[in-house]
């Protein structure tokens, strides 16, 4: 498998902080095309099929950290 670049991995980085693609186009000032292109490119790095799919592996092979995903307050406290 091959490693994610940096842009790449902070793609994904907010996608797994739920970001949408226009979210993350805004906050990384891309186009929406430019992030859809990043994602594909992801998913056939990590041998994923969606986004919950190409978290669970960046996860699992240490291309993100458990400590990076940020979990909303309402969810901490249930």
């Amino acid at each position: 498998m091959k490693e994610l670049t940096a842009r790449q991995r902070q793609v994904l980085l907010l996608v797994a902080n739920g970001n949408t693609n226009a979210s993350i186009a805004r906050a990384l000032g891309l186009g929406t095309a430019t992030v859809c292109r990043h994602l594909a490119e992801i998913f056939a790095r990590l041998g994923a099929s969606d986004r919950a799919q190409a978290v669970a592996i960046a996860l699992a092979v240490g291309e993100l950290g458990v400590h990076q995903i940020h979990v909303p307050d309402q969810q901490r406290a249930a």
